[in-house]
């Protein structure tokens, strides 16, 4: 298994409820757990998280819902419809539903359709999926 340079580690509550949004819901995979530490690497198309059940090693201050203020992860995927779609069947509320938003880089349109929803614990995750690019006319 080859692991990202950046892989994002997040203390949950509960493993398995948290397992179950991301694995059956969202459509992530379970690279490997670790039961007994109650700790799992989830993927999705190339992105993977850390998933580890509190157990107060990493506490730098009290945790609170929602976890993670201040920090949302982008997922880029290939298809954020069919995900936004699981979601609304298992009755999963969306926090900004789906949009297309253009972000200037250089002298390139960046184009997305993209989404918001928190996970179980309050994690803000940002689905993304490419559209396509726009040179800026001078």
């Amino acid at each position: 298994m080859k692991f990202n340079k950046l892989i994002p580690e997040i203390s949950v509550t509960n493993l398995n409820n948290s397992l179950n949004f991301y694995e059956n819901i969202l459509g992530f995979n379970i690279e490997y757990e670790r039961k007994k530490d109650k700790f799992a690497l989830i993927s999705l198309e190339g992105s993977q998280i850390m998933l580890e059940e509190i157990n107060n090693h990493w506490k730098t201050g009290k945790l609170e819902y929602p976890f993670g203020r201040g920090i949302n992860f982008q997922i880029e995927v290939k298809n954020v419809e069919q995900i936004i779609n699981n979601l609304k069947k298992n009755n999963y509320k969306i926090m900004k539903g789906l949009m297309e938003n253009w972000y200037k880089v250089n002298e390139i349109l960046c184009g997305n359709k993209e989404f918001l929803v928190m996970d179980p614990d309050g994690y803000l995750l940002r689905f993304s999926q490419n559209m396509r690019n726009k040179k800026i006319k001078n």
